[in-house]
């Protein structure tokens, strides 16, 4: 009890002659997720904390390498960590190490089932954080959206991997979305690069006219190989990250991670104040973003309709 009350306990009751530190940790590479860290930092900052002057941040990516995150989460405990905050590869392992230090997890997956958090409304234990569970039945509206966009394909793909938990809501909400607006579904997974191409040749031959990929790291990771054989097969995807879209995709539609990422800055703020961690009510997306690459539309030979380009939150030209 003593330990937990220290560790739970305002940062100015500690050590004076050093910074607090958060430790920001992720199952995936540094590169393509700048804009996360940033968010991070700006959560902090509204929280009253600012880098260098007040509290330390350390970054550890595990470049994909699950495998590395204990060694890396161990880092952060060693290092004098007050909070660590990742996704949720990365709090399963720190979580594994630690009862006592507080982590802040951002989630796609049902945080009670994973062990996290013992309920959304009261996490107890150590690790508050945000969840886009339920994130599945986004999978509804994503087909919505390319029924409008491609109102000629009778045939949709979804491609799953079938090693992230999640994907199982994202099948089933598919299948129901489909039958409602009287699509033919067909389903392909993808758990490794060399696993991609079969995926395809099979949607092409099914004669799929647009695809879903489903939310998964291992996808976030492979986002090039996606938006290229996207392209190779001509095939109007949608995807569950504003990112795809970024670089060379059409169109995504998602719960924002970005803004997840800041209020994880502003649940560690709370926490470097003395919030008991374990009364922070798990958080679910309030805002939703979809965006457009109209370059992408047009080597598509797409006419983006009116209505969806006016439901745009950023239209990439």
């Amino acid at each position: 009890m003593l330990a937990a009350a220290a560790t739970f306990a305002p940062l100015g009751a500690r050590a004076q002659n050093r910074l607090p530190v958060v430790g920001f940790l992720r199952s995936t590479t540094a590169a393509p997720f700048e804009h996360l860290a940033d968010a991070f930092g700006e959560g902090l900052r509204e929280g009253g904390f600012v880098e260098v002057k007040n509290v330390s941040i350390q970054h550890r990516y595990a470049d994909g390498h699950v495998d590395r995150l204990p060694d890396l989460a161990a880092d952060l405990i060693h290092s004098g960590a007050a909070v660590i905050v990742g996704n949720s590869l990365a709090a399963e392992a720190a979580k594994r190490l630690t009862a006592t230090i507080p982590i802040v997890f951002v989630t796609s997956d049902d945080p009670v089932k994973r062990g996290l958090v013992a309920s959304l409304a009261r996490p107890g234990g150590n690790a508050p954080g945000f969840t886009f569970f339920g994130g599945g039945q986004l999978t509804a509206k994503r087909i919505e959206i390319l029924r409008d966009l491609v109102p000629e394909a009778e045939t949709l793909a979804l491609l799953i991997d079938p090693n992230w938990p999640p994907s199982a809501i994202d099948r089933d909400e598919a299948e129901m979305a489909a039958h409602k607006l009287a699509r033919h579904l067909v389903i392909g997974s993808a758990a490794r690069p060399p696993d991609f191409a079969p995926a395809f040749a099979a949607f092409s031959q099914a004669g799929a006219g647009a695809l879903i990929a489903a939310g998964a790291p291992f996808f976030s990771s492979q986002r090039p190989a996606l938006i290229q054989l996207s392209a190779r097969h001509s095939l109007p995807a949608i995807y569950d990250l504003r990112d795809f879209v970024v670089e060379g995709g059409l169109i995504s539609y998602s719960g924002s991670v970005t803004d997840a990422y800041r209020q994880a800055g502003i649940y560690a703020a709370k926490i470097l104040r003395g919030d008991n961690p374990a009364v922070l009510p798990v958080q679910q997306p309030t805002k939703f973003e979809l965006v457009i690459n109209m370059n992408t539309a047009k080597s598509l030979g797409l006419a983006v309709p009116p209505a969806v380009l006016a439901s745009a939150d950023e239209v990439i030209e």
